[in-house]
């Protein structure tokens, strides 16, 4: 069975009740489709100081007032030290919304720079060193979930990029068991585009903290994929929720990877008298016959 299409989000001209309600939806339609969240759970959500991660939060916060289910909810922001940081900003945010909050204080800003030559790319080393700190801070919380501000933009841009440069049909699952095995990662997220979660935010007035890590890396291949899409998504409407959906509608026998359908054993099927799907397909002699 086919996936409905996702559809198109509200004009962004619409009230800001409006927009909060579609992301709750869209939120909540993910949640359901891949069991991210049941009673009990206890849900870590990495805050970084970003839009997506306040919007996550936010809107994490607000479901849970609704949720026929009751789980918990805990903020936790690594502060990796960099130089400007402003440590003040999420613990007083933390407490003026009432959330339990962790703040881990980890030195990953000398490491990644030490490791890391000037002009090439520090995310790789930086995503595994917040990985292992997320982790181990999960188990200390207690958490059964820990939930990731990665949105729809960001699945596709993964897709792409795994396909150019890594020569893999690979993008980032809305659910995720992590390769220990001990850790469950969502993101709720999966279905939301980032325009409608920068509309929320602005809307919010979050208390945003640039990521300086990084550096200016105009050339970048993410931000090559990402302009790519931007312009898909003004030039040819629709494609953008189209190539979300086909990410839900894998068909294994019709790509080329034997781990996931046998081609080798495959073999013709016997004909079978009165069956209208054979009596449909045309032989090559029969193909000649008709030239």
């Amino acid at each position: 069975m086919i996936a409905p299409a996702l559809p198109c989000a509200p004009n962004p001209g619409k009230s800001f009740i409006n927009l909060e309600k579609w992301l709750l939806r869209q939120i909540g339609k993910a949640i359901a489709d891949y069991n991210m969240i049941s009673a009990g759970d206890t849900v870590m959500v990495c805050v970084s100081g970003g839009k997506d991660s306040y919007t996550l939060l936010s809107c994490l916060l607000a479901l849970r007032e609704r949720a026929p289910v009751d789980f918990r909810i805990v903020a936790m922001n690594l502060d990796q030290r960099q130089p400007g940081f402003p440590e003040d900003v999420l613990p007083a945010y933390f407490e003026k919304i009432g959330v339990e909050y962790r703040i881990v204080t980890e030195d990953t800003y000398s490491i990644v720079k030490n490791k890391i030559p000037e002009g090439k790319t520090p995310c790789s080393l930086c995503s595994r060193l917040r990985r292992g700190i997320i982790y181990r801070t999960a188990r200390e919380v207690g958490a059964t979930r820990i939930a990731l501000g990665h949105h729809r933009d960001d699945v596709l841009e993964t897709l792409f990029l795994n396909m150019f440069f890594g020569g893999k049909i690979k993008a980032m699952p809305p659910k995720l068991r992590s390769d220990n095995g001990q850790h469950i990662v969502i993101r709720p997220l999966a279905y939301c585009s980032e325009a409608d979660i920068t509309r929320y935010a602005h809307a919010k007035a979050f208390p945003i903290i640039p990521c300086n890590l990084c550096g200016n890396q105009t050339n970048a291949q993410r931000r090559q994929i990402k302009a790519m899409l931007q312009e898909w998504a003004k030039s040819h409407p629709g494609r953008i929720e189209s190539l979300s959906t086909s990410l839900r509608n894998v068909v294994p026998s019709h790509l080329g990877d034997s781990r996931l359908f046998d081609f080798a054993c495959l073999e013709q099927r016997t004909t079978i008298p009165g069956n209208e799907e054979d009596e449909d397909i045309v032989t090559p002699v029969q193909l000649i016959s008709l030239v």
